[in-house]
Parts: C-alpha cells; structure tokens; sequence
C-alpha cells in the first residue's frame, strides 16, 4: 500500500454505485455515483484557449523512467477527428465499441473522444478481462467492434476454441499496443470471420501513427497477411522518416531499416516537466526508439525497439520477428525474446516461452518450424521454458524483467 505515502491526494474515486463499492482498506475511498448525485446532468461548456491542456498520460517505462505527456484539448479534437475515419477506426453511430484498453493508456488510445464525437455506443470492461467476461460484454452488449492488446485477445481466442463459440455481431477488432503474430490475424479472419486492423502508435502521439489495411488491389493471400502484420501506413496528418545513426534520412524502399522519427499535430513537443528531451527536435520530429523499414506503398513495419534489437556479429537480428513466428507453433503460446552474452557473436537470441496447455516445446522442433521462415543465422541458441511472462501494466512484456531474469544465462557451447 502507497497511500499512506500520498500527502496530496485527498481521495480515491471508485468509477460504481453504492452496491459495487469494492472492501479496500483505503483512507477517502469515494463512491463516483453518490458524488454526482443530485446534480444536474446539463453541462455549459465554459470558453478557454484551445491550447489549454486537456490531459496528461505517461509513458509505461518499459524501457526507461516513465515520462509524461500533456496532450491539449485542440491536439485531442483532431486526434479523434482522424480517428474516426473509414480507413482508421471507421467509427459512426452504427457502431457498437468495447476498448478493452484502460483509459490511463493513453485515455484507452482516444477512442472514448472518437466515438462520443461520431454517437457510437461505448462499452467498458470494468475489472475483469478474462476471455469469459470478455466474450459475456461481447454478446450481451452486442459489441460491432472492440480494441485492445494482444495479450487480452490470446485469452478471448484461446475461450471461443475451448467452448467453441462465436461472438455474431463483432465485425472487426484493432489490435495494437505490440506486434502482432499473423496467427493471432489468421484465427481471428479464418476462424471466426473478424477482420482484424494492426495499429501502432505511443503516448507520445495521442497515441495513433499507423494502421494496417490491405490495398484492395491486392488478392494474394500471402501477401495480404504479409501487409497485415506490419504497422500499417501513416494515419493523415502523420508525418514518418527512418533515419540512420547519423540523422541521414533512408529510402522507402522495405529494405533500408533506421530509427523511425515522426511528426503532427497531435504528437507531443517535449516531456511534462522536463527541460530538455533528446527524443524531440527543433523541426517537431520526435525520435520514437523504434527501428523501422518503410516500403515504397508507405507501410511502416516495426523491426524492433532501438534497446530490445540482438546484435550478432555486427548483424541485427529482430526480436520482434522471432516472437511473432515463434507464436505461429502450435506447441507455443506466448514468446519473448531477449539477446544474452555470446563470446564468440557478441549476442545470441534466447527464446523464452509459455506453453500452449497441455503441450511441452522442444527447442530442435521450434527452429525446425523457423527454419524456412526467418534467416538461419537468426534461429534462437537455446529456448527456457516458464509459466507466464512479466506484463506491465498495459499489457505488454517487460523486457527489462526478462533482462534481468536471464540476462545471465550460459548458451549451450556445442
């Protein structure tokens, strides 16, 4: 418990009634429905500067300390605006919405302002985001489309296959936050006939960047899945280059890979608080930390976080990537990957992972499914097998903990 060392907070706000008031042994817990009762519901918007600040979210730290972005109201209002686009959200009236997102994510990734602005129904989850409560909100609410992070989706799948039921009135789910395993697209499309938009963004950025829909132009199969696991392409008032250690911008060829920089009205300047920021310049480019490629069509795919990429004998090897193929065996669940001290490489992958139930993998028939699926120099050393994977908050895997976890650990040397 923190509280005790909160001197500023005068209370905690509990988003319920009376009856769902939960038992915490918390000084000043407040019950937000007997707050606003016995006020007026109408509202006289007051007049301010559009430039006013609306609110602040900050970074979840996975890679550092967190830094806070204050977002105004004006770069809010155009954030939605974009958001609500056909090629982006497509929000409308039409639409019934689930964020499976919680709102100090980047204000649940501004959906809540998208759909208020457009007059779609919103859902919230509430505490319980098990596949069960999740697929129960899905049906009785019957939600059109829902937002969130991976990790939420695994366990919705992973129900609907074990009790073999569908959710009829969900037509498409955005999925963000961290890459995605085109499996994860493959049973959501084939499986259960959801379409299925990749999105990328940070806090920084409202937080959208990129979505990831398919040409129409486009009917390979192979090839569609192949766009669908990238970011996407620039949301319209993104601005994106990828640039080399030296600040040289890079062709958009899907081959040349640098640190993507981006820039919009939406996209914060600097950090809450913080005099100086080596991530933002004096031409609004902001420094994301993500190694990119960006191909000729403008699809922006993410190869790896600039801290989280494997150097091996001079030669970057994606962590991402491998997660992602890794995901693809069906002996496997959930996969990280983390590079470790190589004498003779400098680094080496080590794939780390948690079973799919009642399945144990096996190093040799992991690589062997990898084989033809990534370059053979980058099939992982060794593989550790564990029961979960730390988890910040957002719902993301916190490769600082792995890091720290088995940072250590000896490759095998035959």
């Amino acid at each position: 418990m923190v509280t005790a060392d909160l001197t500023s907070v005068k209370g905690v706000v509990v988003m319920t009634d009376a009856a769902h008031m939960p038992d915490a042994k918390i000084d000043n817990l407040m019950c937000y429905e007997d707050l606003i009762a016995g006020y007026s519901d109408e509202l006289v918007w007051p007049e301010f500067d559009e430039n006013t600040a609306s609110s602040l979210c900050y970074t979840s730290g996975t890679t550092g300390n967190p830094k806070g972005a204050l977002y105004s109201h004006r770069s809010t209002i155009i954030h939605a605006y974009a958001s609500a686009l056909p090629d982006v959200l497509n929000l409308s009236e039409r639409e019934v919405v689930l964020p499976v997102v919680p709102m100090f994510h980047v204000n649940a990734w501004g959906i809540p302002y998208g759909a208020t602005m457009t007059g779609a129904k919103l859902v919230f989850p509430g505490p319980k985001l098990d596949g069960a409560s999740i697929h129960e909100l899905l049906v009785s609410e019957e939600v059109t489309f829902a937002a969130g992070v991976p990790t939420v989706w695994l366990g919705l799948l992973n129900y609907w296959r074990e009790n073999d039921v569908k959710v009829p009135s969900l037509v498409r789910t955005v999925i963000g936050g961290t890459a995605i395993p085109q499996s994860m697209i493959e049973a959501f499309q084939e499986d259960f006939g959801i379409e299925v938009r990749h999105a990328w963004g940070m806090t920084e950025m409202s937080p959208l960047g990129t979505i990831s829909l398919v040409k129409p132009n486009v009917a390979d199969k192979a090839a569609r899945y192949r766009t669908q696991i990238k970011q996407g392409r620039p949301v319209f008032g993104v601005d994106m280059k990828i640039v080399d250690d030296d600040g040289n911008e890079l062709p958009h060829d899907g081959e040349a890979f640098g640190e993507l920089m981006v820039r919009g009205p939406w996209i914060t300047s600097g950090y809450f608080k913080l005099d100086h920021s080596e991530a933002h310049d004096h031409d609004g480019w902001f420094a994301t930390g993500d190694v990119c490629t960006i191909d000729p069509d403008s699809y922006m795919e993410v190869t790896d976080r600039s801290k989280d990429v494997i150097k091996s004998g001079g030669e970057w090897i994606s962590s991402i990537d491998l997660e992602n193929q890794a995901m693809g065996h069906p002996d496997v669940m959930q996969a990280a990957v983390i590079g470790v001290h190589h004498p003779k490489w400098d680094e080496r992958p080590l794939l780390i992972v948690v079973p799919a139930a009642g399945k144990t993998p096996e190093l040799g028939a992991v690589n062997d499914y990898l084989a033809d699926k990534v370059a053979k120099w980058w099939l992982p050393d060794d593989m550790i097998i564990v029961e979960s994977l730390p988890l910040g908050a957002t719902g993301k895997v916190l490769k600082t903990k792995l890091r720290e976890q088995f940072g250590d650990h000896k490759l095998p040397t035959a």
